[in-house]
């Protein structure tokens, strides 16, 4: 109901609060933010995941301030007058159950586990047991990233399970023994819950904060906030609030993420 009453360009000052939607990667951040800028500011910020794509539409249409997206913008998408402020990186970990023996992978042997080429894992060093494919929605960043780093092309498996979110992805693979998915590094083992996955070195490297930040990692990506037209007003104090080395040295690094301005992994 908010949302629908908000119509206009980023940072108008037709209300003092501001929309942010897209991402469900970069929820960690803009909900910690959000908060702790609402309590030095006075001004609230409202924060939705419903899918990179979505987060896309909801800013181009200006039903949102800011539109979060774990991947970059589509070709199609370049047209729409958007302005990105990278907020983080990150890298995508390909995760499997504890109890997998697997641990590295190469890109081409992803490429064709997730296209549907290689079905057992005992092709690739691991148990005779089928591979169980879990993969993320189309309106996911992090499904697009990883198509674009890893697929490169290849169509994805249509037999693979699609879930909306990281936690539902991570939570099946930790709970099925030949389960394969991926997700935001920051999410390998995050503190919420005692439910682990084990993510798999990929080319050798093994998807840590450190390797992520020097691009050894292959498969990274930038964390972005869009807005429609150069951010003014508290919109831009949020963006700048969300640079600031309070929130890249804290949230971002405490949320499993890599500073964008200076600031180094944990």
């Amino acid at each position: 109901m908010l949302a629908a009453g908000l119509t206009g360009c980023s940072g108008s000052k037709r209300s003092e609060q501001i929309i942010v939607s897209g991402s469900t990667t970069i929820l960690p951040i803009a909900e910690q933010s959000a908060e702790t800028f609402r309590q030095k500011t006075g001004i609230p910020v409202l924060v939705s995941g419903l899918g990179s794509s979505a987060g896309i539409e909801a800013v181009s249409a200006g039903t949102a301030e800011i539109g979060t997206s774990s991947r970059d913008l589509k070709p199609e998408e370049k047209s729409l007058g958007l302005v990105d402020a990278p907020i983080a990186y990150d890298g995508i970990a390909v995760i499997v159950s504890p109890a997998n023996p697997v641990r590295n992978l190469t890109t081409k042997q992803l490429q064709d586990i997730f296209s549907g080429k290689i079905r057992n894992w005992k092709l690739v060093g691991g148990a005779d047991r089928t591979i169980d494919l879990v993969n993320r929605d189309e309106a996911s960043g992090t499904r697009e990233a990883f198509s674009k780093l890893v697929m490169q092309g290849v169509p994805f498996d249509p037999r693979a399970a699609v879930l909306p979110g990281t936690g539902q992805v991570r939570d099946v693979v930790a709970r099925a023994p030949g389960a394969v998915g991926y997700i935001s590094v920051g999410f390998v083992q995050p503190r919420f819950t005692d439910v682990r996955v084990k993510a798999l070195q990929v080319n050798g490297i093994a998807p840590t904060e450190a390797n992520v930040a020097s691009k050894r990692y292959p498969v990274g990506r930038v964390l972005h906030f869009f807005t429609k037209g150069p951010a003014t007003g508290v919109t831009k104090q949020f963006i700048e609030f969300v640079l600031s080395p309070a929130v890249q040295n804290g949230t971002v690094v405490e949320a499993g993420f890599i500073p964008v301005t200076g600031g180094s992994a944990k």
